[in-house]
């Protein structure tokens, strides 16, 4: 039997009210002809797919000793012809970190860059629009507190992507957690 190569992405699931009202800002503001996958916050854009049931391990036990952790959802940030809304995630950050560096001979140039946690909720249009939803959004939208619940692992096909896996934080949560 064939391995499957077609590459992994790996997300962050927020808890669904954040994911919900993620959606319904991309919807919003996005393209919907380039609108193809869900509102996710990448932290990894290619991991190779005839390696995924030993990325699979590895997730599954970090992720089995991580609880659910704060996340902060904004503010709103430039991305030239688009818009997004910044992600604070330590225990997340702290977690991409050590998979960067064991998985770093699979990275991919991008995925090697120092991660800038975000959300997307805008992005292929020109510099004019991006400009006037970054005014309107940094005007009216405070940060907002959110949960970092799951990781979510997808297979990129060239079109929407195809689930693959849903990893839930399982371990207690930390006594007191400091939101950032």
């Amino acid at each position: 039997m064939d391995e499957d190569t077609a590459p992994l992405i790996l997300t962050l699931g927020l808890d669904a009210e954040t994911q919900a009202w993620l959606e319904s800002m991309r919807r919003a503001h996005f393209p919907p002809a380039r609108n193809l996958v869900p509102a996710h916050v990448t932290l990894f854009h290619a991991l190779p797919g005839e390696h995924a049931k030993e990325i699979q391990g590895v997730l599954a036990a970090e992720a089995a000793a991580l609880p659910p952790s704060r996340v902060r959802v904004g503010p709103a940030r430039s991305l030239g012809r688009g818009v997004a809304l910044e992600i604070g995630a330590p225990v997340v950050s702290t977690l991409r970190e050590r998979l960067a560096e064991r998985w770093r001979p699979w990275l991919t140039a991008q995925d090697r860059q120092r991660w800038r946690p975000h959300a997307t909720v805008q992005n292929k249009v020109s510099p004019d629009q991006a400009r006037a939803l970054l005014l309107a959004l940094s005007a009216m939208l405070p940060a907002r507190e959110a949960r970092a619940e799951t990781l979510l692992l997808w297979r990129y096909r060239g079109g929407p992507w195809e689930a693959v896996e849903r990893i839930p934080f399982a371990a207690e949560a930390y006594p007191r957690e400091v939101m950032v």
